[in-house]
């Protein structure tokens, strides 16, 4: 019999012990036991005697054998507060994962597992659909069975605290349990004060435990609040292209720009389900894993009293609603810029032209159109319905803050935007492109069905959704482009050089050897001397070098095959990507 069913069984049957009472002549039966210190008592008829004595008999019965019990139990007797994963079990939750590629992180999270870390746990965080708990279950898989047989794999409940996952930790230890995978921790309510005991009582003594979760921002609150320099930390959340292509299996720019930003797409028999697919499961994600991710973490830092600016919002309970509208509102303008740039660069102009010179396809149905008048509506359009949607009054402070937050999840970074004059400005980019490209999408698309646009031929208004979906496009591979070239190239500078006239769309300096390389980037698979115009102006080229060494490099990064034209390499975007490494 089990404890549990011991306990059980115990919990049913009358405690304490029968005594008797004379009382004029006659003999009363009193059943008495104590009960928070005090004593107590009730009559018990004479009929009754009997069932109570035998069931106080088995009662005392069953304790020594609890006790006894109790003194030598197993692990498998023992009742955890978590979800825990041993032997069979978590061979069953491992075994389907082995045959899945790694995300590069995975070298991270072995080394900390196999290295020596000592007093150290390590962290391992992310927004969902990351990678976190494959990664964990296929460096479990890889055990040899002496490793695996110390091995156990907790889920945090809701209804856990840390004092309850400290007595599970210590029952693991008492029973010879050194690698202990601890997932959602910042389910606890009291995970970001009370933190360190991972570190201080169960790290120091020898396990090796790796907390593991998606509340990213209570990851970084307890890190800076209670761990210090006790933990070793694996963000997940940025994936790229490179992982993206060999993980999942899938060799496609456009595909990294549509879905981008999770493991969650149909490729190398991955996580299966796309995130990204419509307007509403990317809300839902939003709503779900950043938002209330800031606000959970939030509640729980220094006991709710960081809100900061944002306690206003809290309060009303519209916290998450505006932390929903700062993303669309940051792809919106996204939507604005790329719109209000064809004026200046002409680029739907010469899309329109491009058009009509293809001799398999020709089609003029761009140049009947007058393209600055319809991009300025559209544009005008987008301006009256951000102003429209403000449901909730968000000030630039509370903007300022969330963005603060959003920073932190890993959710959007800043790329230079350099004058030649020196003037720099920020692009805000999502390193989650899919997430950009969702909002995007759904967005061109109500604009151009809008009943503004029904003027316009059903094929007119085809035409033009198209268009502006490739410019989305090739602006999104342009700060794909960027944001990967500057995790790559961290010693050097990395940024859009903009001059009166025209741009490069990328440059990467190196100020220590004074010399910089020079980037056009394409969503195109073919070759226009266009493309590279910039690249060739002495004037520019004299004006970069003077500020930023030597010129060694022209490239046009492009989605065709590799190829040298007038010294300038064309180079796919694609491999360029793949060949980069943090």
């Amino acid at each position: 019999m089990l404890i549990e069913e011991i306990r059980k069984d115990i919990s049913r049957l009358p405690k304490g012990s029968i005594s008797e009472k004379h009382i004029n002549g006659k003999t009363y039966y009193y059943q008495r036991w104590r009960e928070d210190g005090q004593l107590r008592e009730k009559y018990v008829p004479y009929g009754s005697l009997d069932t109570i004595r035998e069931g106080i008999r088995e009662r005392k019965e069953l304790e020594t054998e609890l006790k006894a019990m109790t003194q030598k139990r197993t692990i498998d007797d023992y009742l955890f507060s978590s979800a825990i994963r041993i032997g069979d079990e978590l061979k069953a939750f491992t075994s389907s994962v082995m045959r899945m590629r790694k995300r590069s992180l995975f070298s991270g999270l072995r080394e900390f597992i196999y290295g020596d870390y000592p007093d150290k746990v390590l962290i391992l965080y992310g927004l969902r659909r990351t990678g976190k708990t494959t990664m964990i279950r296929q460096l479990i898989s890889e055990m040899t069975e002496a490793d695996f047989s110390k091995t156990a794999y907790m889920q945090i409940l809701p209804s856990c605290t840390l004092a309850d996952i400290s007595r599970d930790l210590h029952q693991l230890e008492k029973n010879g349990y050194k690698y202990v995978f601890i997932d959602e921790v910042t389910l606890l309510s009291d995970f970001i004060e009370g933190a360190a005991l991972f570190s201080d009582i169960f790290a120091s003594s020898g396990m090796k435990i790796v907390l593991s979760g998606t509340d990213s921002l209570g990851f970084m609150f307890a890190e800076d609040d209670e761990l210090y320099d006790r933990c070793y930390m694996i963000h997940t959340t940025f994936i790229p292209y490179r992982e993206f292509s060999f993980v999942l299996g899938i060799d496609s720019i456009d595909e990294y720009i549509r879905y981008g930003g999770t493991m969650s797409i149909s490729g190398y028999d991955y996580n299966h389900g796309l995130v990204f697919r419509t307007k509403s499961s990317t809300d839902e994600y939003i709503d779900t894993a950043i938002a209330r991710n800031i606000q959970h973490s939030l509640i729980g830092y220094q006991n709710g009293n960081h809100f900061r600016a944002l306690e206003e919002l809290f309060q009303k309970d519209e916290l998450t609603s505006a932390i929903n509208r700062v993303v669309e509102d940051m792809n919106h303008r996204f939507t604005i810029e790329v719109l209000t740039r064809d004026f200046i660069s002409s680029d739907l102009s010469l899309s329109s032209k491009n058009l009509i010179k293809d001799r398999s396809n020709p089609n003029s149905i761009l140049e009947e159109i007058d393209i600055k008048a319809v991009t300025e509506r559209l544009r005008k359009m987008l301006e009256i319905r951000n102003s429209d949607e403000q449901t909730v009054e968000i000030s630039d402070i509370h903007t300022r803050e969330i963005k603060e937050y959003l920073e932190i999840l890993d959710l959007i970074e800043e790329i230079d935007v350099v004058d030649i004059e020196g003037v720099k400005r920020k692009r805000i980019i999502f390193t989650q492109p899919g997430l950009r490209y969702a909002q995007v999408e759904s967005l061109i698309k109500s604009l151009v069905e809008d009943n503004e646009m029904k003027q316009l031929s059903l094929i007119e208004r085809k035409s033009i959704l198209e268009r502006i979906r490739n410019e989305v496009k090739g602006r999104m591979l342009e700060d794909i482009i960027l944001l990967e070239s500057k995790h790559a190239y961290p010693d050097c500078s990395v940024f859009v050089l903009q001059f009166a006239i025209g741009e490069f769309d990328m440059v990467i300096a190196d100020s220590e050897n004074c010399t910089c390389r020079i980037f056009e980037i394409k969503h195109s698979k073919e070759i226009h001397p266009s493309q590279y115009k910039h690249l060739i102006d002495p004037e520019k080229c004299r004006l970069t070098e003077h500020r930023f060494g030597t010129i060694t490099g022209k490239y046009v990064l492009y989605r065709g095959t590799e190829t040298v034209i007038d010294d300038i390499h064309y180079m796919n975007s694609e491999e360029y990507l793949k060949s980069l490494h943090d």
